[in-house]
């Protein structure tokens, strides 16, 4: 069996970043759900945690997965569920883009902890502006 650490953070929006996951309740149940779901399929989320508007995982690849497939699996499932259980007003959907970057083992509590205080981070910064910032920090032509 071969042994792999693989971190990966993820950040996805929702469809035209609109603010469908607007009360902490709803969050709660949404990133619980994700979490659960995921451990389910074999998916390791380590934390999952975001706003309204976007949602951060952090995971890990096992040695027979790829990051579009369980990106796939997290984004398409929650969707489904959210709209099976009628959570928000209008039919909910995430947008098809995604950022996906490495993390490295010495950053993995940095990045954990910026995950878990998102809604504290998201008093002061939006999620464009979040955007922006990963955009310029990992080097991606925008």
């Amino acid at each position: 069996m071969p042994s792999i650490k693989v971190y990966i953070h993820l950040v996805f929006s929702t469809l035209n970043r609109k603010n469908f996951l607007n009360t902490q309740d709803l969050r709660v149940k949404v990133w619980k759900h994700i979490k659960e779901n995921a451990t389910a399929k074999g998916i390791f989320v380590d934390v999952v945690n975001g706003y309204s508007d976007h949602c951060h995982c952090l995971i890990s690849l096992g040695s027979n997965q790829n990051i579009e497939k369980v990106v796939q699996l997290i984004k398409g499932e929650s969707s489904y569920w959210i709209n099976k259980n009628n959570l928000t007003a209008e039919k909910f959907s995430w947008q098809d883009e995604y950022f996906a970057v490495s993390v490295s083992e010495s950053m993995i509590k940095n990045v954990r902890n910026y995950i878990i205080n998102q809604e504290i981070h998201h008093l002061q910064k939006t999620f464009t502006e979040e955007y922006d910032v990963f955009m310029k920090n990992y080097n991606f032509n925008t």
